[in-house]
Parts: structure tokens; C-alpha cells; sequence
């Protein structure tokens, strides 16, 4: 068991500070995962939104941040449909809900955090750095939203 917290821990960054951020537990490992990304598409065709999949997990530091910054109100105005995915610890095989990050283009999950911006069609505008979030709880406010606010379609206040 101690090994593959090891392993997980890999994955996530992880600081012995007090955090510098915000902090939410939003990944639910009971959530029908399938049906809250397919909801959050059918809104985004209605509003014309983008879809932002943020796959992590509550053992995660790097994930339980970055979801904390996007719950506050400065990043809702980002208006994306957020959907939060529980994807386990894929980098110690004990992955779930993997086949929805595959189903939008990004074959492979290494760590904790991975986020995927969609249009409304579902098509993903990030590939390239959706793995790259790893160290989420790191990233400054600044950085963050401005790299969220350019994937959705918005210049950075």
C-alpha cells in the first residue's frame, strides 16, 4: 500500500506548506462520469460555450487546487461548463473513467491533473497541453487564468 501512494504521489506534486490557494474536493468516484460530460456538451451546444473536463482526484493535491481556483468567482467568469472527473490513480494502473479522456483525443493519463478543453461539437482545442497540469498547485492565479481564458476563446481581463 505504501508503494503505490509512493507511486501516486509521483504523479501529483505534492508541498509540506500550507497552500497558497484555494482547495476543493469536487472529483466524485460515484459520479456516472459518461453522463455529466454528454450534459455538460449538450449545454455547451445550447450557450456556445466551451466544456472544460478536469480529470483528477480528492488524494491529489495539484487537482483539489486547481479545482479550488475554479470554483471561485474570478475563473466562473471564464463561463465554461465544468465537469469534474474522478479518474483514480491511473499512474499506478488504478485508473477509472480513463476511456473519457481517450474519447477526446488524449490517449494516455500519466497524472493528476489532466485538463481538456472541448468546443460545443465536443472536438478538444488542447492536446498538446492537456497533460501538462500535473503541478497545478504551483501554477501562479495569473498563469493559470490567463492560459484558461486564451483556451476559452476569451482574452484575459
Amino acid at each position: 500500500m505504501a508503494g503505490m501512494l509512493a507511486l501516486a504521489l509521483a504523479g501529483c506534486a505534492t508541498t509540506p506548506e500550507v497552500p497558497a490557494h484555494p482547495e476543493a474536493r469536487l472529483y466524485s468516484a460515484s459520479a456516472d462520469a459518461w453522463a455529466d460530460v454528454d450534459a455538460a456538451l449538450a449545454r455547451a451546444a445550447v450557450s456556445g460555450k466551451r466544456v472544460l473536463l478536469v480529470m483528477g482526484a480528492n488524494w491529489c493535491h495539484d487537482s483539489r487546487a486547481l479545482a479550488g481556483w475554479l470554483e471561485t468567482p474570478r475563473f466562473a467568469a471564464l463561463a465554461y461548463e465544468i465537469v469534474y472527473i474522478d479518474v483514480g490513480v491511473p499512474q499506478t494502473g488504478a485508473g477509472r473513467n480513463l476511456d473519457i479522456p481517450r474519447r477526446f483525443g488524449l490517449a494516455e493519463m500519466q497524472g493528476t491533473p489532466a485538463l481538456l478543453v472541448l468546443t460545443p461539437e465536443g472536438r478538444a482545442v488542447n492536446l498538446d497541453s492537456a497533460a501538462t497540469w500535473r503541478k497545478a498547485a504551483s501554477r501562479s492565479e495569473e498563469a493559470i487564468h490567463t492560459e484558461l481564458a486564451a483556451l476559452a476563446g476569451r482574452p484575459a481581463p
